[in-house]
This record gives structure tokens, C-alpha cells and sequence, in this order.
């Protein structure tokens, strides 16, 4: 054991059980699981990605490169976790990983949430600095809210020993917290990590609600909560990540970062080993070498890159016996599958523990998701904050100020100055507390130990990059670090380059012969954290994930035993088989209802888009390829819209209902990707237009009677309404009362059948069905669904946009020139005349007729034009669409065939596993060509 007598800031009256690589261990109340490792005597937890090195804990925060680790066990299981950052529970069960998780196979039962905040002041990080803004920003009465990643504020103050006004600093620490907890409009979020700074003052913070509590969560406590707060001002005191240093097998466990040893001796009361040496190039790490003596190690040198470290803190050290080696570098280290034994710095010294200090990176991370740009600072030898495009202020040692007192004023000053930009109080900070402070000395930059051995030196742990990598990425002609970033991987692993980053920069800098200012830093994407993809979805998943959509006639489709089948997020009828009846006989069996005699069909998930307004037939006639401005109040007329590469994108009809309103019918899944689309030309192209579009899917519900008798129906549902063929004709609109219903009325078909489509309120839907299928039943009307529909429509060679076309389809290739005006201007016109859309070797839609009258195609089967072809075969299309027809008496299909227009009668073959399947090639349209049935 490790752990010291007293001391920390654990809670040793409550012992924790806990099993590591199914090894049992014993730990406390207010461990993490490094911590509590690292009291066990644990000191190997990894074994490294790429080459199977074992690894150690390295650091004490988010920054951890080596401690990944499997947390719990089935549908509760986390991979990928630090273990810097997982607090100990009883009964927790963890295993090392080699930076590889694994996902549980069982649905995670857990729940997440979403909360949306606003605030006058967001004060991003809880150490001293966070603190002085957050009370100055709330004594001046502005609404605040403080988040910190930690389980309680404190930040650095936690793993040190610093004193405030001659106490220690965790009294000031402790009398902020009540202070800010006596304030009503300050909110402290524990635990609640910001991982992305995105416009208009939006930040995302990710909080740890029950990770902490194990099986004794609540269960209706959400584990995770995501946080999406909109603040005036915001004040980052993000604090800065301590960064090592490279040299020869640098990665042995027991080689740690300073203030990680700081932080686990100081507030965890746990000694990560016995005999430590100091390595550094600034004062930062001579603390750590006075409390690791003061705990009762042996501490035989600090090794000091400096040529002369004197007065301040090397004093200090140097009056308790400690040496401090000038001048000199760790340049090699030596151990066993224990960790460190030794180190080389000039001289061999034994020790197990290797504390390491580079200087520090301000965490710039959110800074620059925020668009603000930074500078290198030579004298701190890190890049800081330099020009901000947000209302945001950085404060502390994000800011590259690194005094316990100054980062304590700079706090008070940004939060005071925050608030009185919003309105509260003068900006006038009040004084801060007394701190103790030591001369130090300026920090020397060192990035690199010198080594021609040809010792492994590491500069990105968790991705196992070494500085031989980024010397090959430099010789194959890498000069941006961006892209040495993607040649080696550094930086792209869950720590983002939080030790490697600089390191990195440098030794490319090195290389090139160019300063560290001149290289800069790889771009700092968010999330700044790993964040679970469950936390993203909340509450949006399973069913809520993709919400299925149902018409209002939907519950009798259900009673009467209807199949579904999934249109967009519609759940659409797909056939209504009755009693041991096959898919097959049943779609025939509708499809001879419509063709015969009469038959309903359910077409409330068509989209359809309001559009009103003086400049509503101007905005149609540029959306659609065919004109409106023939098209009389009260009729209709079928619209195709195209991209503006020319390509078929949409299609549907266009009703005119009124002066300067129309109403715009769209397939069923694409209302959503329509209205958008026509919103950005609105929007973006003609923002001058007096058009306003509103989406009313959800406000209609429509019923399709179709069939020879459907004019009986609606005769018998609207006798008030003349139905004969004069009065009512194909594409006209009648608008009435039927079935005791104000409805609108369209002479409109897609079944190329005598047929009526009746539009009524939502809330009539269902109580419409039902009188249809009343109305109908002397005349043996029949429900079809989808299914039927696709056949129906195929044998009038009707189109299905998406199925029959594929992005890369014409108006002229589905053989539609008519629709096409050649008189006006509208979105991909000009594309049309362009050569390549010309070409007579384009894909035409056609229909073929398989030369086996039973021969089912399967749709997506390729087409080639010889029966016996060495390979490569040579593919002249593909089937779209293939059915077996009540009304021809067999199969046919749907086909696009290269120049399919001049190959009628010829033969075109399918090859598949059991044989050649031929099919003769025909026009796309199979029954009734000339519209006699359907305009009748």
C-alpha cells in the first residue's frame, strides 16, 4: 500500500470495494479509481495501442493519455473511461484497456436528458479564478451559472497547499462556496464538463449526474445531462494542462507529471511511489518535490534544465538536502514489467518515481471553438488568448497567467466586467485576498532530449507516436502540423493532444528549422472531451428516435389486419391480406378491386405545402418545369421540379384554390427535403418574392376511391355534388359537403383509374374512412395499400421519383418532355442544354416485358445486351421496378436501359445466379395508353 497515514481529502471512515482486471482492492470515499490504483500499488493499468508497452498513470485530470479503462459490467458498461476521472463507488468493477473499448450488445436502459439554460454570466471552470468571477459576476446581481468538470470546486487549490490571508486556501475555497450558494441567481453545476463553444455565445456542457453513485443511482435520475446554455457574456477559467517532456523511453509507468503527484499525495493522501526525481524547466515542479519529502519520500535530485535555478524555490529545496542537478537532462530511463527503476541524468539514480514538468498549455480549447485566435508568447513559452470574435473574457492560467494571487484578481476582474456588460454593477472588482508568493524564474522552452541511440522517445502516449514518426512525416514532405497530425495520428486520439500537442508543434518546428510560433496548433474540435453518443440522443432514441408517423384512419387499418410497411416515418398500409391469403394473392386481388370495380386507399401521408401570396404563381413557374399560368382557380395540374443540375427531384400536383393560393401535393417522404428546398431559393435567391409556405401534411387527410364505380361512391357520400364527366372533369377541383364533411374534392388519379381523392380535416379522417367503406360496400369496395398502388401506377408507366429515378435522371430521360416548358426559365433549365443531358446513350425509362410471362425480375437486377459475353460484361441498365399484373395476366417491369428509346422490340438480358432471364423491351406504359379510362 501507498495510501499515507493522514492527510487528503478522502472520507477514510467509508471504506470502497472495488475490482480491477478482476483483482479485489479497497479504496474511499472521494477516490478516483487512479487514485485508489495508485494506493493499491497498481501501477500498471495499460498496455499502449500500437506497440503492447505497458503504461501507468500519467496524469490526475481529462488530460490522462495511458489510463483507459472498461467501467462496469452489461447494459451499465462505459468503455473508454479515465481513470483519473472515475470516482470510486463500492462494488465497482473496472479493466485496463489498450485504448480499444467495447460497446454492450444489451440496449442501455439508462436514461439521458437535455435541459436548455440561459444566463447573464457562464463561468466555465470552479478553480480560483472561476470562483472570483463567478462571485464577483453574482454579488453584482447578474444571473450566473458556474460550471466545473470536478465532483466539488476548487480546481489546482485541491492538490496543493497554498495559503490565502495566512490560512490554507481550502478555507477561502470553502467560505466561496457558501457565498455562492447563498446567491439566488447563481447556478454551480459539479461534475459538468464544457465540451463545445459554438455562435452566438452557445455552449454545450456535459454534466455526470449518477456515474458516481454505481447501482445506488436512482433509477429515474438520468445518468448523463446535456446542457445547452445561451449566456450574454462568458468568462473561461479553464485553467491549463501541464505538459512533460520528451526523452528516451519516456513512457514507463511511474513517470508522471508533476502536479498529478501534487494532487495525489495532496488531496488524495496516496504516494505514487517511494524514491522520486525531479525533472523540469520551470518552479512549478520544486513544490512538488518539497511535499513529496514532506510525505516521507526520498527525494535525491531535481533535475533542471536550467543553467542556474537559484533563490525562490531551488533554496527551498536545496535547504533540505535535496540536489538540484543545473543544466542537466533525464536523457534515458530503465525498468522492468514493474515500471521505473532508474533514470540517467548525467549520472544513474535510482528511483521508482519520475515527476515531470515542462511548463503548462493554457486550455485554449473552448477559445478557439469560439473562433478566437491566439499568439505564442515566448516568455511562457505557450500559445495564449489573443483576439476574441464572442462576448467572452479568458481569465487565469487559461490566460497564461499562472499566480495563485493574480490568477485570483484576473477572476474578479473578468466576472465584474462580465456583469456590468449585461447591465449589473460598475465593474469594479473588489480587492483580493492576501497570497503568499515566491520569486520564481523564468521558464527555459525544452521540448526535446537529444538522442542518437535510437531509444524510443514518445511524444504522443495514447496514440504510441513517436518522435521517429514525426521525423519520417517531416522527410515525406509534411509541413503543416495539421497535416503531420493525420500522417502520425498524433493528437487524434480521446485526449486530443492535450500532452502531445505543443510537444508536437515543436519538435516539427525543430525539424523545419522554424520557431514554435510560426508551426502553431492543430485545430481544437469540439466535443473537448470524449461524450457518449447516448448523451447526444437523450431522449431521442428507440421509438422517439425516428417518431413513426400514422394517418388518422390508422386505427382501422390496424383492426382490419392491414401489413405496414415504413414511407419516411410513415406508417402506410402495405397490403390487406384476408385469411390465408399470401402477400402476393392479396395485391392481386386489389389491384383487380380498382381495375373492375372499386377501392379505397388511405393517401393522407402525400406532403402538402401552402403557398399563398402575389408572387406565389411567379414562385411555381421558376420551382416547377412546367408552367402555372393557364391553371384556373379551382383545377389542378400535375408539377415536376428539378435540382439544378437538371435531374428530377420531386413531383407531385399543384391544386389552385383560391386568388394567390395554391396548395403544392409532394411524395410522402419528400414533404421534409421540398419545403426545404423551395425555402432556400426563398430565402436565398428570390428574398424579394411575396411568397409565404407553410407545411400542412399533419392538417389533411385524404382518401383515394378509385375504380370504374367510384363515381357511384362519391354519389352515394355527396349527392349535392354533380360527378358526371362534364361537370366534375379529370383535374378539376369541387369543394362541398361529403359524408356530412366540408371537403375538397379532386378529379386526380395514379392508379390510371376512374378515381376521386377527397380532402377533409384531420379530424375527420377517420370518421371519413368509415363512410367510404360504407358507402362503397354495395359495390364491394376493397382497401389497397402501397403495394397495390406501385403496381397500378407502373402499369400506366408512372414514375416513382426515388425509385425509378436515382439522382442522375432527366425529365427527358423518364420520357416527360411534355411536362418540360420550353417557354419559361425554372430551376435546371439550364442544365438541360448541356451536351451531356442530350446525349442519346442516356438511361430512358422503358418497360419490359419478360419473354416468360412468369418470370418475376428482381428490381435492382442488371441488364446486358448479349446473351454470352466475356468479362467484363458490359451493363446497359437496371431493373427500377418489376411487379405481377391482375391486368395484363403477368409480370412486367420498369426499366432504365442506356438509349433505351431506340432499342422497342429488341431484348435485353438479366443476368442472375439461376440463369439469363430475357425481356423484350417496350414502352413504359402498359395499360390504357390513351387515358380514355382514366379521363372518362
Amino acid at each position: 500500500m501507498t495510501r499515507l497515514a493522514s492527510g487528503g481529502r478522502i472520507d477514510r471512515s467509508r471504506p470502497l470495494r472495488f475490482t480491477f482486471d478482476a483483482l479485489p482492492h479497497t479504496g474511499f470515499a472521494g477516490d478516483t479509481l487512479a487514485s485508489a490504483l495508485l494506493a493499491n500499488g497498481v501501477r500498471v493499468v495499460s498496455q499502449s495501442v500500437t506497440y503492447g508497452r505497458l503504461r501507468g498513470i500519467f496524469s490526475a485530470g481529462v488530460e490522462e493519455p495511458n489510463a483507459l479503462v472498461q467501467v462496469g459490467g452489461g447494459t451499465g458498461s462505459e468503455p473508454m473511461l479515465r481513470a483519473t476521472q472515475v470516482e470510486l463507488y463500492d462494488g465497482l468493477v473496472a479493466e485496463s484497456l489498450n485504448a480499444r473499448g467495447r460497446l454492450s450488445p444489451e440496449p442501455d436502459v439508462a436514461r439521458y436528458d437535455k435541459l436548455f439554460a440561459h444566463c447573464d454570466v457562464l463561468v466555465v471552470g470552479g478553480g480560483s479564478t472561476g470562483l472570483a468571477a463567478a462571485l464577483a459576476a453574482g454579488k453584482a446581481g447578474a444571473r450566473v451559472i458556474l460550471a466545473d468538470e470536478q465532483a466539488e470546486v476548487g480546481g489546482t487549490f485541491l492538490g496543493g497547499r497554498d495559503l490565502i490571508d495566512g490560512r490554507p486556501a481550502t478555507d477561502w475555497l470553502a467560505e466561496v462556496a457558501t457565498d455562492l450558494a447563498a446567491l439566488p441567481e447563481v447556478r454551480v453545476l459539479s461534475r459538468a464538463t464544457a465540451v463545445g463553444y459554438y455562435d452566438q455565445n452557445c455552449v454545450l456542457i456535459a454534466q455526470r449526474r449518477t456515474a458516481h453513485l454505481g447501482p445506488a443511482a436512482p433509477a429515474a435520475m438520468a445518468r448523463q445531462r446535456l446542457w445547452q446554455v445561451r449566456a450574454k457574456q462568458v468568462v473561461l477559467a479553464t485553467g491549463a494542462h501541464e505538459r512533460p517532456m520528451v526523452f528516451a523511453e519516456n513512457d514507463r509507468p511511474g513517470i508522471m507529471l508533476a502536479g498529478a503527484v501534487r494532487t495525489y499525495v495532496n488531496r488524495y493522501g496516496v504516494v505514487p511511489g517511494h524514491r522520486a526525481v525531479i525533472f523540469t524547466n520551470n518552479d512549478s515542479a520544486y513544490a512538488c518535490a518539497i511535499d513529496l519529502d514532506d510525505a516521507g519520500l526520498d527525494v535525491p535530485a531535481v533535475v533542471d534544465v536550467r543553467p542556474n535555478p537559484a533563490g525562490g524555490w531551488p533554496d527551498r529545496v536545496r535547504e533540505r538536502g535535496i540536489e538540484v542537478l543545473a543544466g542537466q537532462v533525464v536523457s534515458d530511463t530503465a525498468g522492468g514489467n514493474r515500471g521505473l527503476e532508474s533514470v540517467w541524468a548525467g549520472q544513474r539514480i535510482d528511483c521508482d518515481l519520475l515527476c515531470v514538468s515542462g511548463g503548462f498549455n493554457p486550455a485554449v480549447h473552448l477559445f478557439t471553438q469560439s473562433q478566437g485566435r491566439l499568439r505564442y508568447d515566448e516568455t511562457l513559452a505557450c500559445f495564449v488568448p489573443d483576439e476574441a470574435t464572442q462576448a467572452v473574457a479568458v481569465a487565469g492560467a487559461a490566460n497564461g497567467t499562472f499566480g495563485l494571487r493574480d490568477c485570483i484578481q484576473e477572476g474578479l476582474a473578468a466576472g465584474a466586467a462580465a456583469a456590468s456588460a449585461v447591465g449589473f454593477g460598475d465593474g469594479h472588482p473588489a480587492g483580493a485576498p492576501q497570497v503568499e508568493t515566491v520569486a520564481e524564474h523564468p521558464i527555459v522552452p525544452f521540448w526535446l532530449v537529444p538522442d542518437e541511440s535510437g531509444a524510443t522517445q514518445f511524444v504522443d502516449l495514447e496514440r504510441d507516436v513517436t518522435v521517429a514518426d514525426v521525423r519520417r512525416a517531416v522527410g515525406a514532405g509534411m509541413q503543416s502540423v495539421e497535416h503531420v497530425k493525420r500522417y502520425t495520428t498524433i493528437g487524434t486520439g480521446s485526449d486530443q493532444g492535450k500532452t502531445a500537442g505543443i510537444n508536437s508543434a515543436a519538435i516539427v518546428g525543430a525539424l523545419l528549422g522554424q520557431p514554435v510560433a510560426a508551426i502553431g496548433t492543430t485545430t481544437f474540435r469540439p466535443p473537448y472531451v470524449p461524450v457518449s453518443f447516448a448523451l447526444f440522443a437523450g431522449r431521442t432514441r428507440g421509438q422517439l428516435f425516428d417518431p413513426a408517423r400514422v394517418t388518422p384512419i390508422h386505427p382501422w387499418h390496424v383492426a382490419h389486419g392491414a401489413v405496414f410497411e415504413n414511407v419516411g416515418q410513415w406508417k402506410r398500409p402495405w397490403y390487406f391480406p384476408h385469411d390465408g391469403e399470401t402477400m402476393e394473392q392479396a395485391v392481386l386481388r386489389e389491384c383487380r378491386a380498382v381495375r373492375e370495380g372499386v377501392a379505397a386507399m388511405d393517401v393522407s401521408t402525400l406532403g402538402k405545402i401552402d403557398i399563398q401570396g402575389t408572387d406565389a404563381l411567379r414562385f411555381l413557374n421558376r420551382i416547377y418545369t412546367n408552367a402555372y399560368d393557364t391553371l384556373a382557380v379551382g383545377h389542378c395540374r400535375y408539377g415536376l421540379m428539378c435540382k439544378a443540375d437538371g435531374m428530377v427531384f420531386d413531383d407531385g400536383v399543384v391544386m389552385h384554390v383560391g386568388p394567390d393560393r395554391y396548395l403544392a401535393t409532394t411524395t410522402s417522404g419528400g414533404a421534409a427535403a421540398v419545403l426545404d428546398w423551395m425555402e432556400e431559393w426563398l430565402q436565398t435567391e428570390w428574398p424579394d418574392f411575396r411568397v409565404r409556405l407553410t407545411s400542412v401534411s399533419d392538417q389533411w387527410a385524404t382518401v383515394a376511391v378509385a375504380g370504374p364505380r367510384s363515381r357511384e361512391v362519391l354519389r352515394a357520400l355527396a349527392p349535392a355534388m354533380a360527378a358526371d364527366a362534364v361537370s366534375f372533369p379529370f383535374m378539376a377541383i369541387r369543394e362541398g359537403m361529403v359524408a356530412g364533411i366540408p371537403a375538397r374534392v379532386c378529379r386526380i388519379s395514379f392508379s390510371g383509374e376512374l378515381a376521386f381523392e377527397i380532402n377533409v380535416a384531420s379530424w375527420y379522417g377517420l370518421r371519413l374512412w368509415e363512410a367510404v367503406m360504407a358507402a362503397g360496400e354495395p359495390f364491394g369496395i376493397t382497401p389497397y395499400g402501397t403495394e397495390a398502388m406501385h403496381v397500378l401506377r407502373a402499369e400506366k408507366g408512372y414514375a416513382i421519383i426515388g425509385q425509378d429515378t436515382d439522382g442522375t435522371v432527366t425529365p427527358q430521360d423518364l420520357g416527360m418532355s411534355w411536362v418540360v416548358s420550353k417557354k419559361k426559365d425554372f430551376i435546371g433549365r439550364r442544365s438541360h442544354r448541356r451536351a451531356d443531358t442530350a446525349r442519346p446513350d442516356r438511361m430512358h425509362l422503358v418497360g419490359l416485358l419478360p419473354v416468360e410471362p412468369e418470370d418475376l425480375l428482381p428490381e435492382g437486377a442488371q441488364l446486358i445486351l448479349e446473351p454470352r459475353q466475356e468479362p467484363p460484361v458490359a451493363i446497359v441498365g437496371h431493373v427500377t421496378s418489376s411487379y405481377r399484373s391482375a391486368a395484363l395476366g403477368r409480370t412486367f417491369a420498369l426499366a432504365l436501359v442506356k438509349g433505351g428509346r431506340d432499342r422497342m422490340a429488341s431484348q435485353v438480358y438479366a443476368p442472375l445466379p439461376d440463369r439469363l432471364h430475357p425481356a423484350t423491351v417496350t414502352e413504359p406504359i402498359f395499360y390504357d395508353k390513351e387515358g380514355l379510362v382514366r379521363d372518362g
